[in-house]
């Protein structure tokens, strides 16, 4: 290989490895903690803010206690792409996913409104903490 050869060769596969090992840094941040005690997170690279200024997230939560179905199996995540008008202290969600597995991608449900709509967060749940994140 030509860069065993090159007396450079190390310093660049250490950067190389630096740059991956970064590149590898977790998506999701904490952020808060629902009224239930459910760990909020948010993917930072999600977040865009639009010439509107309403902020447009993905934002997800574990539960601390899995949530029991209809069809037997718990949901023990859910994962929300939501705007936010920090103006006006309102959200829309635009998409919604439950999970009954987040690491192995088994969805319970997935919606997605035609038409996002506008309202208030209620205190505690997952768009409330993300929207006191976003709108600081």
């Amino acid at each position: 290989m030509l860069l065993d050869s090159d007396p450079n060769a190390f310093p660049m596969r250490l950067i190389i490895l630096a740059a991956l090992v970064l590149l590898q840094a977790p998506r999701w941040k904490e952020i808060g903690k629902t009224s239930a005690g459910n760990p909020v997170f948010i993917d930072p690279r999600s977040v865009k803010k639009g010439a509107d200024g309403i902020i447009t997230a993905s934002v997800r939560a574990t539960f601390v206690k899995p949530v029991a179905t209809p069809k037997g199996e718990p949901i023990t995540s859910s994962r929300t792409v939501a705007m936010f008008d920090c103006a006006k202290k309102v959200v829309a969600v635009k998409e919604n996913i439950f999970f009954h597995d987040e690491k192995t991608n088994k969805v319970y449900n997935r919606s997605a409104a035609g038409q996002p709509g506008f309202g208030p967060a209620i205190r505690g749940t997952l768009p409330d903490i993300a929207m006191a994140h976003l709108c600081k």
